[in-house]
């Protein structure tokens, strides 16, 4: 697969993976937790660590989840260079490094959904760099 097809094919997964948390946020229920205890979840969602200046931390990312999805369309058509994509995705991979420090050293918790979010920048870093 070429950059072009990762970087849709993971910012779409990140564009479903943010809207299914702010859906939950939304409704105040809990998200679905596999591969960690479910009360772990709940700790991340709820934990003042979940916003960002106020802001949840799931809208920021389903923000930049689109920025990318629309930046790579643009570089695609060669409308644009391709740093304001590695911008974006750098932006995203530090705030999930950091996150995924935040549940593993200060909640002592992960959510399933955070990390997939996590996993998600890592590719598209990777891609967008190397």
């Amino acid at each position: 697969m070429n950059k072009i097809t990762v970087l849709y094919l993971f910012s779409g997964i990140g564009i479903l993976d943010t809207l299914y948390l702010i859906y939950h946020k939304l409704k105040g229920t809990d998200v679905a937790c596999f591969f960690f205890p479910k009360e772990w979840c709940r700790k991340v969602q709820y934990s003042p660590m979940s916003r960002t200046f106020g802001i949840p931390n799931s809208y920021a990312g389903f923000v930049m989840y689109v920025a990318i999805l629309i930046l790579t369309s643009l570089y695609a058509n060669s409308s644009i260079s391709f740093w304001p994509i590695q911008t974006i995705v750098t932006f995203g991979f530090l705030f999930s490094i950091y996150f995924t420090y935040v549940q593993a050293f200060i909640l002592r918790a992960f959510c399933t959904w955070c990390i997939v979010s996590a996993i998600n920048f890592i590719v598209m870093f990777l891609v967008a760099w190397f």
